[in-house]
């Protein structure tokens, strides 16, 4: 580790190692990648639940008269359409189109959004926003202030029901609580597919807050879950993970994030070069890819057409503990031409792996 820049620790990193967590560098966090095993864990969280430390997420304030107004300015989504209460999936993009970030916004008042970044890139969407705050705005890094911890699955409901925290909220909305009377924020969002929450405590609260929903977890046939099946899991809905299926390179059209655009806004970030690429029809598109034989599928692969030229590359790939094969994401070009049903290979260490191409995602989504 000579010369490398030291890897932050989250609030849990010491009950991690209590329970016997094995770690990976990840937005240059040491994280949980597993405990007991990356099947095992992903398999609770599609069958009865499982518990999540995201603490490395992000977490940024913009406050001040007009804040959402400004906000709704930069970042993708329309703002316009939610209230307080409400949560929103969103991108922070650049003049180009390209993706910064992807984020939850957090409307708590006209005059005040909680931002949820991904970990590496928080800093930088606090100075894109901050660069462009009218008078009286404040953008606040609050990144050590609050943790985030994921409760996902079937049984997920049973669990903060237990501790006494709000379950019955519509998806994307949310509610500031307390258990065992610490400030808790409750919202029914997720990254897995399943039904499930994401709870913000202050950092400092945090043990207690995850060791008391620990407890219920467990008692309902479900484990703690690191990031490798947070991986699988999101892989399997076709959920991007930013620095592979968005980028400054992959722009929300790209990706199929046009949903998360608000096209009919007056103004955003980026806002003519993607309405100028969904306009002309991206270049590129991203696609699933389903293993119709044995092998395992992984990032940056190069994707081949019938006649073995190249005409993609995978942006990530795993194993499907739900599926039992391959699958992957993949960035195909639009002039290869390749619809749902067709057949691909991936060229895996030398040897073609044929795939079905399909629209993700790879399960059934459940979130609402």
């Amino acid at each position: 580790m000579a010369g490398m820049t030291e890897l932050l620790e989250g609030p849990l990193h010491a009950v991690h190692t209590e329970l016997g967590a094995a770690f990976a560098a990840f937005g240059g966090w040491s994280m949980p990648v597993k405990y007991a095993g990356t099947v095992g864990e992903h398999t609770a969280v599609r069958e009865a639940v499982g518990i999540f430390d995201v603490s490395h997420l992000g977490k940024a304030t913009v406050a001040g008269p007009g804040a959402a107004e400004f906000v709704n300015s930069v970042l993708t989504a329309d703002l316009a359409k939610v209230g307080p209460g409400k949560a929103q999936y969103t991108l922070c993009t650049d003049e180009s189109g390209g993706v910064i970030d992807d984020l939850i916004a957090y409307y708590v008042s006209d005059d005040e959004i909680f931002l949820v970044p991904n970990a590496a890139n928080t800093a930088t969407v606090v100075a894109h926003l901050a660069a462009r705050a009218p008078e009286g705005v404040t953008v606040t890094d609050q990144h050590r202030e609050y943790a985030v911890l994921a409760v996902q699955g079937p049984r997920s409901a049973e669990v903060l029901d237990a501790v006494g925290l709000p379950t019955e909220m519509e998806y994307m909305a949310y509610a500031d609580a307390s258990l065992n009377g610490l400030p808790v924020r409750v919202c029914r969002t997720g990254y897995t597919g399943e039904h499930g929450y994401e709870l913000l405590p202050r950092w400092a609260d945090a043990e207690e807050v995850f060791r008391a929903l620990l407890a219920e977890v467990t008692a309902r046939d479900g484990q703690p879950a690191g990031l490798g099946a947070r991986d699988t899991l999101r892989t399997e809905m076709g959920y991007p993970l930013h620095g592979h299926e968005l980028s400054l390179d992959i722009t929300p059209v790209q990706a199929r994030a046009g949903w998360a655009v608000g096209w009919k806004k007056p103004a955003f970030v980026g806002r003519d070069a993607l309405l100028a690429e969904k306009a002309a029809g991206p270049v590129r598109r991203l696609w699933g890819l389903r293993a119709t034989g044995r092998g395992v599928l992984r990032a940056d692969l190069d994707v081949l057409g019938p006649d073995g030229g190249r005409i993609g590359v995978t942006t990530s790939g795993t194993f499907s503990p739900t599926l039992k094969v391959g699958i992957a994401l993949a960035l195909i070009d639009s002039s290869a031409g390749v619809a749902a049903g067709d057949e691909v290979s991936v060229d895996v260490r030398g040897r073609a792996l044929v795939c079905e191409v399909v629209v993700p995602p790879f399960v059934g989504a459940k979130t609402k």
